[in-house]
């Protein structure tokens, strides 16, 4: 039996792979839950209980935080608004990986089966609209937290720009 748990594991890994790679559905649902249909010219049904979680929110929300004291200016009001401006820009960043998904490349160098160089670069690009500013907060005394949110409506629409954007561009 305990042979059989590393076949089991990766059969798990597998199929939770294979169901988080499906479509996202192209258009929300009189009720607001997204539509079970995956395109328009498709009959493929997902069951609604199959879909991201980020399909089920109302809204998605990101923070993001910056230091004041690593702000370059030398004026400590100056510093503020930097880090201010700094922390909006990082939840930015959040949200557009939580919309379009972020790209990550990775390397690991191994010899005499031991660790040389483990490196990854991470990517993230996209347009993000409509987000609205939540809060701003100093959050301790160096650093501020600033969080944004994006109704489920535009984040379906920035989804389509970007399919639609992809379509064009492989024609």
């Amino acid at each position: 039996m305990n042979r059989l748990l590393p076949v089991k594991l990766a059969l798990s890994v597998a199929v939770a792979t294979l169901c988080a790679c499906q479509s996202l559905p192209t258009a929300w649902g009189p009720s607001g839950a997204p539509a079970t249909n995956v395109a328009s010219n498709s009959n493929i049904d997902i069951p609604l209980s199959s879909l991201p979680l980020v399909e089920k929110r109302e809204s998605l929300t990101a923070t993001g935080y910056a230091v004041i004291s690593a702000q370059n200016h030398r004026i400590p009001a100056q510093q503020r608004l930097l880090a201010i401006r700094a922390a909006k820009l990082d939840a930015y960043r959040s949200l557009t990986e939580q919309v379009y998904g972020l790209r990550m490349d990775a390397t690991a160098t191994v010899a005499d089966m031991v660790v040389q160089n483990d490196t990854f670069r991470s990517k993230v690009e996209g347009v993000i609209y409509g987000a609205t500013l939540v809060s701003i907060t100093p959050s301790g005394d160096d650093t501020y937290e600033t969080t944004l949110s994006l109704d489920k409506t535009t984040v379906q629409d920035l989804r389509m720009l970007y399919l639609g954007q992809l379509a064009a561009k492989n024609k």
